[in-house]
């Protein structure tokens, strides 16, 4: 059996190409999807069908254009009612790539039809070899089950059938049994994966919280309670990978736009996604826009930020990332780029046009004014979690994926506010959000509060 992991960083995504005799199945693909079709010719394997676990919300699938390219057969769940030609399979349905069968089995609580793929290389054993499964089973996790409201479904039923689906089914496999997941740490659809990318059932059985014996109603509580707010294009993405995305390549490549040219847009309502780094983002940005960084999860991030309605215009180092911006922007289904700024904020300063600046601190610079501005403001964008374990002294909590519905009245926006995160990218965002709402003295912390409790600087914890 030929098996590889394809793991895509931006959006914590792992998706797998299985091949025999000269076949091979695409288990669930990324939305770009030349790499499949390049390792495929590589390894003298013909693509004969792509695999869906499930409708996944957190980034748009590239299964119709890799069905459309290579001539593959698309598998889904029987309840994903998917709207394109599929082959809906049931439990224990199974399809041959070579040598290999691919069995499949229900597994519905991360969503309804959520399902995993047994691997079973006959040469090796009549037994399952490894598991690939979706969202329904992480490195340290299991998945989230309130995704599915839009469809009638509460958490704590899916939280009901997840347990089941669990304990009557995967822990019921080998321990030798490899585990190989649809995402890994910094998915918004768990929440405390691993950064391991694979493990075993027994490993999982022995370290995952959500594997511990527990009654079915202590695992619900546990389950839908301190789940963080989904991403607002959780939803909309399901919907389109449930109809099918079209080709990458069908889309309008964004237009080089003048100074002049940016202004006019941004009259019409088009919003600025700044996609520099946060320290390039602060020394000049043009007013009002939203700095999203490449260098993290932008995706994510521009889906969670960005309602996918509204028309972009970019501004990045160079072309190539805005090309790269552009491409990451259409994994989460946010399609609407008008163009870039040619010649970045060069050509913006050399046009005379105005800019915002965003002070850069470092940890020290922090300290100090904790303890010499009894007015500073501080405002912590992390999770509720990453709060909890440890912060700095006087800080508020005021999560990145609610700030905009935050009514932050309890800051004064003529005062100065320090935004800090874990390490300065969360932060930076949190500072356009807060410029773009009237706020004008204000400072990203570098380094975050992994670099102020590096150096040794007092933080607090909430009590237990």
């Amino acid at each position: 059996m030929y098996f590889k992991q394809f793991y895509l960083g931006c959006l914590a995504h792992a998706s797998y190409m299985i091949g025999s005799e000269g076949e091979a199945a695409v288990v669930d693909p990324q939305r770009d999807v030349e790499q499949y079709i390049a390792e495929g010719a590589a390894q003298g394997l013909k693509i004969k069908y792509v695999v869906e676990t499930h409708l996944h919300a957190d980034f748009v699938s590239g299964h119709c254009e890799l069905a459309a390219r290579t001539g593959a057969e698309i598998i889904f769940s029987q309840h994903a009612n998917a709207a394109f030609p599929h082959r809906a399979v049931r439990d224990g349905d199974e399809i041959n790539v070579g040598r290999v069968a691919l069995r499949f089995m229900e597994t519905p609580g991360h969503t309804p039809e959520s399902m995993c793929v047994l691997l079973i290389d006959r040469d090796v054993s009549d037994e399952p070899q490894k598991v690939l499964t979706g969202d329904t089973l992480f490195i340290g996790d299991v998945g989230r089950p309130d995704l599915s409201g839009a469809r009638g479904h509460t958490a704590e039923t899916m939280a009901a059938a997840l347990y089941e689906s669990l304990h009557d089914k995967l822990l019921k496999l080998d321990d030798a049994v490899e585990v190989f997941p649809a995402h890994g740490a910094g998915s918004m659809c768990g929440r405390n994966i691993s950064n391991e990318t694979s493990s075993t059932i027994g490993r999982q059985r022995t370290f995952n919280y959500a594997l511990a014996d527990m009654p079915k109603d202590e695992f619900v509580r546990m389950m839908t309670t301190g789940l963080p707010a989904a991403p607002r294009y959780f939803s909309r993405d399901a919907e389109i990978n449930r109809t099918g995305a079209p080709a990458l390549e069908a889309l309008p490549r964004p237009e080089p736009l003048t100074p002049d040219a940016v202004e006019t847009l941004m009259r019409q309502g088009a919003l600025v996604l700044d996609v520099r780094a946060a320290a390039d983002y602060g020394e000049a940005h043009i007013s009002g826009s939203l700095n999203i960084g490449l260098g993290g999860q932008f995706a994510t991030w521009a889906g969670s930020l960005i309602a996918p309605e509204t028309p972009l215009i970019l501004v990045a180092e160079d072309e190539a990332k805005a090309a790269e911006a552009m491409l990451r922007l259409a994994r989460v289904g946010l399609e609407n780029v008008r163009g870039f700024l040619r010649g970045g904020m060069n050509a913006w300063l050399e046009a005379g046009r105005a800019t915002s600046t965003v002070s850069q601190i470092a940890v020290a610079e922090l300290r100090r004014m904790i303890q010499a501005e009894p007015e500073l403001q501080i405002v912590d964008v992390r999770r509720p979690g990453e709060y909890e374990s440890g912060h700095v002294p006087r800080v508020r909590l005021a999560p990145l994926s609610e700030l905009q519905a935050n009514p932050l009245d309890w800051l004064d926006p003529a005062r100065a506010v320090a935004v800090i995160c874990a390490g300065g990218y969360r932060s930076s965002a949190a500072t356009s959000l807060l410029e773009s709402r009237g706020f004008r003295r204000l400072f990203n912390v570098t380094g975050g509060t992994s670099a102020y409790v590096e150096a040794g600087y007092p933080v607090e914890k909430q009590p237990d």
